[in-house]
């Protein structure tokens, strides 16, 4: 069966979360006391993250496509008139002075209007504001003219790019094959994003998985099992620290911890355009190669193989009709693990930007009411598999293949973009 999705159809929203990350062992200087307010770049990534939240019912996949358009306009802007890096789309007729704050608040309000109209005055006012604090003169001048141009050149490079086109849903009857899930039995309001053209990567079909194990197999059994004893809603082996981090990375606040690192630790307008468009572009072209390999793949997920595992043909493997997971499992197919890919990505970037994995950070998750700490960015990434496990939504296999993915996406933009200028 086929069936073309509507947003509205998708139940599953993710609210907003607050974090703060910690400085702890890394190379980079803390803030001190009474240091200057967060830069026009943190300012319009908050900005990007309410305008995303505003928009209607949160899709993961798509809210990191806007990011990642937003903030590469950004970059270009800023990058343009600092030009300490390469440009990522174009290299802004800029003058020396140009104001970065202009610059900034014009790239990303013009983004922000071209993805959510709807929204207009609302950003019109936060833009009037910014431009307000700027003098006037032809810096200001410059830096308007320079945001327009970054903001035209991503506008023009992601028309047609597959956003939106109709994209079937497959549902499936066959042992292994994905059907929706209890309990809204709900499909993926935007199956188009695989087939979005990625930012950094040549191909996201190029990154595809070795797919789920066979259901035949002692490993798919081994998993099986795993999932079904350690991801339970109710009866579960889980710890209560295992239960914690389940349901805190169900709402991870990756971009609050990236304003925080941007903040706490004092970074320029363009280290901090270029941090978040880093790691915007690398997210973003992870869950593009994920949904991809999802869509390839088109496999159950573990709330549908541990009802329905009488026919799975596996004698390792035995049914529970009533099995339900911790966490309501998200209405697209089951692997490879789009958290996992974004996380891995996320990580990956930080640990290029800064030249080290030793980059420790803690995250308070408003929707758990709980912080989480990590001493290495790679301890992060290490617990997002576990977590989906833990959830009762993932596969094991699902979470270490989408791992690779996104080390593999953002191995692939720290090699070709953002580099040194003459490095």
């Amino acid at each position: 069966m086929r069936l073309r999705p509507r947003f509205s159809a998708v139940l599953a929203t993710l609210a907003a979360a607050a974090a703060v990350l910690l400085p702890a062992g890394t190379s980079v200087p803390a803030r001190a006391v009474g240091a200057a307010p967060p830069n026009a770049v943190v300012v319009w990534n908050q900005h990007t993250e309410e305008a995303i939240r505003n928009s209607g019912p949160f899709v993961p996949h798509v809210a990191l496509i806007h990011r990642a358009m937003v903030h590469g306009a950004v970059y270009d802007a800023v990058n343009g008139i600092a030009r300490t890096h390469t440009p990522y789309l174009v290299q802004v007729d800029s003058q020396p002075g140009d104001s970065i704050d202009a610059a900034a608040a014009t790239a990303a309000f013009r983004m922000l209007t071209h993805l959510f109209p709807a929204q207009s005055a609302a950003l019109q006012a936060r833009y009037d504001t910014a431009l307000a604090a700027v003098p006037d003169g032809p810096a200001k001048l410059g830096g308007i003219n320079d945001g327009e141009q970054a903001a035209a050149a991503m506008i023009a490079a992601r028309q047609d790019d597959g956003r939106g086109a109709p994209v079937d849903v497959v549902i499936g009857t066959a042992p292994g094959q994905w059907r929706p899930t209890p309990p809204a039995f709900a499909i993926d309001p935007a199956p188009w994003a695989g087939d979005v053209t990625p930012f950094t990567i040549p191909s996201a079909a190029a990154l595809r998985s070795d797919g789920p194990n066979p259901l035949t197999s002692a490993a798919y059994a081994e998993e099986f099992n795993e999932v079904k004893a350690v991801g339970s809603r109710t009866g579960s082996t889980r710890t209560p620290d295992q239960t914690d981090a389940a349901r805190w990375w169900a709402a991870v606040p990756q971009e609050a911890m990236l304003r925080g690192l941007a903040t706490d630790h004092g970074l320029s307008a363009p280290d901090t355009a270029r941090l978040f468009a880093r790691v915007g572009l690398a997210t973003a072209d992870a869950v593009i190669a994920c949904h991809n390999d999802k869509a390839h793949w088109k496999s159950w997920r573990p709330v549908t193989a541990i009802r329905e595992a009488a026919s799975d043909g596996n004698p390792a493997t035995e049914p529970d009709p009533a099995w339900t997971p911790l966490l309501d499992t998200p209405p697209w197919y089951e692997h490879s693990s789009g958290h996992s890919c974004n996380v891995s990505a996320w990580t990956w970037a930080l640990t290029d930007f800064f030249g080290t994995d030793e980059v420790a950070f803690s995250g308070f998750n408003a929707v758990t009411g709980t912080t989480r700490s990590f001493s290495r960015l790679s301890e992060a990434r290490k617990e997002i598999v576990d977590a989906r496990v833990w959830a009762g939504i993932h596969f094991r296999t699902a979470d270490n293949h989408g791992a690779v993915i996104g080390k593999k996406v953002a191995f692939h933009g720290g090699k070709h973009y953002f580099r040194p200028v003459g490095g």
